[in-house]
């Protein structure tokens, strides 16, 4: 890999790190507050706070960085992060925790940029190959942020927000001084309307192309099954196999690691097989994973529930990286801003949608969860065939 590749991973790996670091804190920060009991639903309200304004505000990042460039986008939204973290961490009143994620949550385009960048550096299975990397990148970084997070807060609750804050400015720093800017002058949108900051302009442009449209749809379809299964199998787990924290946390460790081998290790190798094979492929290792969830209830089996998780986390790491690259491939150089927003929107509003049906689904039967999953991956992989026709 160049430099460039390898500053990108950098990046995406420091993002991550600055963004779960604060992730085991929200509770107790919460606690100072509110009462015991109501520190769940104003929890709840935080995050839904953040994932509205990141709903309305990605597109207009990704579009503004199809104008501006993918660097002044990126310098914006972490320096946005970085205000928003130090505010969490100073904070002193319930109303100023809500005014951090807000800033946060407007100021996000780091992650639609980032992918745009990623787009813009690489054609053709590279650029699948390269998402691979990236989602490797941010799976190292979400492995060790809330561990260290949780670590500092033993320090001071506050703390970890402060040392967010410091990650981003870090990161701000290196991509201003070393990381080159990848979006030429002449692929850039010529200039800047009212629709630019028109979240519904964003939407409507992106989803009226049909092949983009279509591939969002299959995306959405995979993001719903996917966010089904990562908002419930903590609580499944505990309820079900009656596991303690420390079962938990190295659950998700073994979903990091898995995470990492898939993208930066077993993608690559696999890159040169035809696109449709190695996507289906990982979708199917996904339906058998939730199979075997469902499974493990009834055989009492713990080894089919590791062995799911294995097959889940590897066959997200191979179908992932290739629905990007579809979709990037779905646009010309000058809108990939504004697509990898518009997609980076959706999935948020679903990710703000989809735990709460999970705990619904959930309260029916515990292995409803994984069926339905299971049921919406059947789906996707029919509607990632229909693509290729």
């Amino acid at each position: 890999m160049n430099k460039k590749i390898w500053l990108i991973l950098i990046i995406a790996m420091l993002n991550a790190v600055g963004l779960t670091i604060v992730f085991p804190l929200f509770p107790f920060l919460l606690g100072l507050y509110v009462p015991i009991n109501q520190i769940a639903p104003y929890l709840g309200v935080l995050i839904s706070t953040y994932a509205a304004c990141k709903f309305l505000a990605s597109p207009i990042m990704g579009g503004l960085s199809d104008h501006f460039g993918r660097k002044p986008i990126l310098l914006f939204s972490l320096l946005g992060s970085a205000v928003g973290y130090f505010v969490l961490g100073i904070a002193g009143a319930l109303w100023v925790l809500f005014l951090g994620r807000i800033i946060d949550g407007i100021s996000a385009g780091d992650i639609s940029t980032l992918y745009a960048y990623a787009a813009d550096s690489a054609t053709g299975k590279e650029r699948a190959k390269l998402y691979g990397y990236l989602g490797a990148a941010n799976g190292f970084g979400f492995m060790i942020g809330p561990a260290v997070g949780g670590l500092l807060g033993m320090k001071h609750v506050s703390l970890p927000f402060f040392i967010a804050g410091g990650i981003s400015i870090i990161t701000a720093i290196l991509i201003y001084f070393v990381l080159p800017e990848t979006l030429e002058k002449e692929k850039r949108t010529k200039k800047i309307t009212f629709h630019s900051f028109n979240t519904y302009s964003h939407f409507k442009e992106i989803l009226s192309l049909k092949k983009t449209r279509n591939i969002i749809i299959l995306g959405t379809f995979f993001v719903i099954g996917l966010c089904l299964y990562q908002s419930n199998i903590a609580v499944f787990v505990k309820n079900i196999f009656n596991w303690n924290p420390a079962h938990v946390g190295a659950l998700f460790a073994l979903v990091g690691l898995c995470d990492i081998i898939s993208r930066a290790f077993l993608l690559p190798r696999l890159i040169n097989f035809p696109e449709k094979t190695v996507g289906s492929g990982g979708l199917l290792l996904m339906i058998a994973g939730f199979s075997f969830i469902a499974f493990s209830v009834y055989y009492n089996a713990v080894i089919l529930l590791w062995t799911a998780v294995i097959f889940i986390t590897i066959g997200e790491g191979l179908f992932d990286p290739h629905y990007n690259n579809m979709l990037s491939h779905s646009v010309s150089d000058n809108k990939q801003g504004q697509l990898q927003g518009v997609n980076q929107s959706i999935q948020s509003l679903l990710y703000a949608i989809f735990p709460a049906v999970s705990g619904i689904i959930y309260l029916y039967h515990p292995t409803a969860v994984y069926i339905v999953a299971a049921f919406l991956m059947v789906v996707t992989l029919l509607y990632f065939h229909k693509q290729f026709t």
